[in-house]
């Protein structure tokens, strides 16, 4: 049986608490310099970041189980940027610094950084940009 996929997009779990989903909605409006539409307080907040759609939710209690072991997971959040000093003074300020050093891999340099829910983002800039 054929199916045809019409969108994908990222969606990043809270905690079930108020605070940790507005820490993170805080956080991505600050990275993105965005406010989320949708917005629904508490329960969904939507970015829309150059090729990616990320949604950010809380889990219904019933279910909220099943999103407690994502720290440390595989997973990560890719996103080039222009300027990796730049981005780097811009978390500092949001009060999430990258840690570690600039790493130079094949494509360029990358650091890495991690949202209020422990979240892992990558920071590159690519060998072309700087």
């Amino acid at each position: 049986m054929a199916f045809h996929l019409s969108t994908a997009f990222v969606t990043i779990a809270s905690k079930s608490t108020d605070s940790d989903f507005d820490r993170l909605v805080v956080f991505y409006k600050g990275l993105s310099s965005q406010e989320p539409k949708p917005f629904l307080p508490q329960i969904y907040a939507e970015f829309n970041l150059p090729g990616l759609r990320l949604g950010v939710f809380r889990p219904n209690d019933s279910n909220s189980s099943e999103f407690n072991h994502s720290v440390n997971s595989s997973m990560s959040i890719c996103l080039e940027v222009n300027s990796l000093e730049k981005v780097i003074e811009h978390l500092k300020k949001l009060g999430y610094p990258p840690k570690g050093e600039i790493i130079n891999a094949s494509h360029g340099r990358e650091i890495y950084a991690y949202d209020p829910a422990g979240n892992r983002l990558i920071l590159y800039q690519s060998r072309n940009k700087f």
